[in-house]
């Protein structure tokens, strides 16, 4: 019988291991002895190749204080969400954000982000607040943008237009550096969008 150059194997025989107490021939004891240090060192190499990469996410990341206030009162209110945009582009990064049970959310902008546009939602996340930068406008959901940079360094203050400017002198507060205010008001039955 020819097998045209393949071996024809044996699978009758099954793998012996040792048992216990039983000594392991010499090739196998080789093996696991070379197996082990190997092993080990990629599990090292590799914890330490993943430390560096940690602390590069951690320098990539700004933390920005969002505070928004009601346009009339001035006093701190606490959305059901923000919308989250940067960099002029229309993407929401709500995966950045977290709101605590006071309403200030804390945003943790990656290193590349030069601009911000921040929006609050009510009623659940259905409807979106008018923001007071842009009530005088006649588009009043126009999205103004803000440079991260001057919100990190000294704190940036959104103007506060709603009710034609009338309460802006009485609702200002002075934004501390890391701290972005805004005010807004719930939009009137004609502002909201159309179904």
């Amino acid at each position: 019988m020819a097998y045209h150059g393949k071996v024809k194997r044996d699978c009758s025989q099954k793998l012996a291991y040792p048992k216990a107490g039983v000594p392991m021939p010499h090739s196998l004891r080789t093996r696991s002895l070379l197996a082990r240090p190997i092993a080990v060192l990629g599990l090292l190499a590799l914890a330490l190749a993943a430390v560096p990469l940690a602390s590069l996410h951690a320098q990539a990341t700004k933390t920005i204080t969002i505070l928004m206030l009601d346009g009339k009162t001035g006093k701190p209110i606490i959305p059901s969400n923000f919308l989250i945009r940067i960099n002029h582009l229309n993407a929401l990064h709500n995966e950045w954000l977290r709101i605590d049970d006071d309403g200030l959310g804390k945003l943790n902008v990656p290193a590349n982000a030069s601009f911000l546009s921040v929006q609050g939602t009510y009623e659940g996340s259905m409807d979106i607040y008018v923001n007071c930068d842009a009530s005088m406008e006649k588009d009043v959901h126009t999205i103004h943008w803000y440079s991260i940079p001057d919100i990190r360094a000294t704190g940036v203050n959104a103007p506060n237009e709603c009710y034609k400017g009338k309460y802006e002198d009485q609702t200002h507060i002075d934004a501390k550096p890391g701290v972005f205010v805004f005010y807004v008001r719930k939009a009137n039955w004609h502002e909201l969008p159309s179904e």
